[in-house]
């Protein structure tokens, strides 16, 4: 018998476990505005609610499932909003964004050039998690990125 692999072929080491009230569409607003593929989904028996999905983005899993109130199981939404920004590289974030806003996503931080060499924003999908979205377009050094978050701060964006 083959050995038993501690962490799944495919799967990383921190992977996130997204909770959405109504996951079944969060799967498909997931697919359409970006491009997930599901893996696996795993209803509860009877229907009506989602146990468990894996889905991937790129090279990357993420887990989701339904809200489970009695196991103080709550989306964003649920929650009055969320602490956590979900970070996705991508080839090009224009496109993204734009799939993303025409599939319901909405605009958190506008897309933009940053001070540290990518192409950065961020969207809320419509079911209250951050999504931070970039494409890397300059290589630059620790002293360059410092200088350029000097200047950067000064003209505003931080806070003040």
């Amino acid at each position: 018998m083959a050995e038993v692999k501690p962490i799944p072929d495919g799967m990383h080491t921190v992977t996130p476990h997204l909770v959405c009230k109504d996951a079944a569409k969060a799967i498909e607003f997931y697919e359409k505005a970006f491009g997930a593929e599901t893996v696996m989904r795993m209803d509860m028996p009877g229907g009506g609610k989602l146990m468990h999905a894996c889905l991937r983005f790129g090279d990357s899993a993420v887990m989701l499932a339904d809200e489970f109130p009695d196991w103080n199981s709550l989306g964003p939404n649920s929650r009055g909003g969320t602490s956590v920004v979900l970070h996705i590289y991508v080839p090009d974030a224009d496109a993204f964004f734009e799939k993303a806003i025409k599939a319901g996503a909405e605009v958190v931080m506008p897309l933009g050039d940053a001070f540290w060499g990518d192409r950065y924003g961020q969207l809320k999908d419509p079911f209250g998690h951050v999504w931070s979205v970039a494409t890397h377009v300059k290589d630059l050094t620790p002293e360059e990125i410092a200088e350029a978050a000097k200047t950067a701060m000064s003209e505003g964006c931080g806070d003040k």
